[in-house]
């Protein structure tokens, strides 16, 4: 049997949660990203190698590359390669078997039925059988994981899940444009009320960023970012003792990446059929 090319777009901590699940299955996979992405949690998302060169998330690499030829020597190391390339404009040549859309961006940027023979959407903005294959649920609750074949996820209710209790102040967004300037990084704790950032704007204003909370600076935008208003921008955990879950997939990225492989495999034995 053909080994089956699949694509990911995006790689933030949820789709990384995914490439790690597919690349361990044995799968060869290529994640397409930002130049420069903004995901807060970094230290779990394999996106952070586009500033880098290469990242490892639990012991997987991911390799930038230039153009989808250099993809090749990357999976012959074990690696994932990661391409710049937010619009998808590689899939034409790459021509994959599966394209999975993992950007979580709450609404469709461009991924249609006709990018690739099987295709996979996570969370909302998507209608199972119209745009894509499947779509996977991605809120968090009972329903966390489905696997739709018609219809939609539950859309974006704007609001963070609860963790020991706390959900919507866990989330800290830029309250001002400009460059941010980081004062509590990832893994350091964080007081309620202490300054964790400051956003300089163009002005020369300084808007500091104060902890909603007490607990782990879990997420933060990479130093010297330049935030819009009201960007998401850092996450704090209130469990104190959890200092690894800065540096490891979430169990929601595991539970959405179990489905995601379920579908994966069911279509390479040719038990899912397309929907017309």
């Amino acid at each position: 049997m053909e080994e089956l090319k699949i694509a990911v777009r995006g790689a933030g901590d949820l789709a990384t949660g995914v490439i790690c699940r597919l690349t361990r299955a044995g799968y060869r996979v290529l994640a397409l990203e930002h130049t420069a992405p903004s995901v807060i949690r970094r230290q779990a998302a394999l996106a952070e190698a586009l500033y880098e060169g290469s990242f490892q998330v639990e012991g997987l690499t991911a390799r930038v590359i230039k153009n989808i030829n250099e993809a090749e020597s990357v999976w012959e190391r074990g690696e994932v390669p990661v391409l710049a390339d937010p619009e998808g404009s590689c899939l034409k040549d790459f021509r994959p078997d599966v394209l999975i859309d993992a950007i979580i961006a709450k609404k469709n940027l461009g991924t249609t039925k006709e990018l690739a023979p099987f295709t996979v959407a996570l969370g909302p903005g998507f209608e199972a059988g119209v745009d894509v294959d499947i779509v996977i649920e991605t809120q968090r609750g009972h329903d966390l994981g489905r696997i739709i074949r018609q219809g939609s996820a539950a859309p974006n209710s704007g609001v963070p899940g609860l963790i020991a209790g706390y959900g919507a102040e866990r989330v800290l967004h830029a309250p001002a444009a400009g460059r941010l300037s980081v004062v509590r990084d990832i893994g350091s704790v964080a007081e309620k009320g202490e300054v964790i950032a400051r956003i300089k704007t163009k002005a020369g204003e300084e808007n500091p960023v104060r902890a909603t909370l007490t607990g782990l600076v879990r997420g933060m935008l990479k130093d010297g970012f330049e935030v819009k208003q009201g960007l998401k921008m850092a996450d704090i955990d209130p469990r104190l003792s959890e200092l690894k879950n800065c540096y490891t997939i979430s169990d929601k990225a595991r539970c959405i990446a179990g489905s995601v492989l379920e579908v994966v495999c069911a279509f390479e034995r040719g038990l899912l059929d397309r929907q017309s």
